[in-house]
């Protein structure tokens, strides 16, 4: 849902896919390569899906959250969410999103790192949060545009990218397809 809220205000036309992929890291692979493996794959397996019926680019999107280089994907339970937000707890981690394009025999990868803080929870806190329901299917068991912003202290980097799809990467990505986003100017300035 995030990443169709942020295509659409990029003024996108688009459809999107439900794609089933294996999404294990594999052995000694860095996070980073693991981000972006992810979105490609998602991205080609988008493409095989959808060159039968069209032949439209495929977008593919992946976001991780690293702490000390481990990477925390969508928590199991609560204890499991209250562990990551400990540990990110008062100081900063890294959240990366990767972008992939595929289309016909092109195919490309953006990664986007972002730095960001949490102020230091009390474990309170971190379970009251839990019982919202909202880090269930969130990478590292928050979600910045939710009421996780109230944890967040700092930020360095894109707060798009830590939703899940950074715009600036995106739409350059999209650029270099040869598809147009809406120009800002057209965007706004209708009567």
């Amino acid at each position: 849902p995030r990443r169709r809220e942020l295509l659409q205000q990029m003024g996108l036309v688009f459809t999107t896919l439900s794609i089933d992929i294996d999404e294990q890291k594999k052995e000694h692979e860095s996070p980073r390569d693991f981000v972006s493996r992810m979105a490609l794959e998602k991205a080609r397996a988008g493409w095989q899906h959808r060159q039968r019926i069209e032949s439209l680019p495929v977008l593919g999107s992946d976001t991780v959250v690293v702490v000390d280089e481990e990477i925390y994907g969508k928590p199991r339970d609560c204890q499991h969410a209250v562990d990551m937000m400990t540990r990110m707890s008062g100081r900063f981690h890294q959240v990366m999103t990767a972008v992939a394009l595929v289309h016909e025999s092109m195919q490309a990868v953006e990664l986007n790192c972002s730095q960001v803080c949490f102020l230091a929870l009390i474990e309170q806190d971190m379970h009251a949060y839990w019982q919202t329901g909202e880090p269930l299917d969130k990478a590292g068991a928050y979600a910045i545009q939710g009421l996780a912003a109230q944890f967040i202290c700092d930020l360095h980097g894109s707060y798009s990218g830590v939703m899940g799809l950074p715009l600036y990467e995106t739409v350059e990505l999209l650029a270099d397809f040869g598809v147009k986003c809406l120009p800002v100017a057209e965007k706004f300035n209708k009567p």
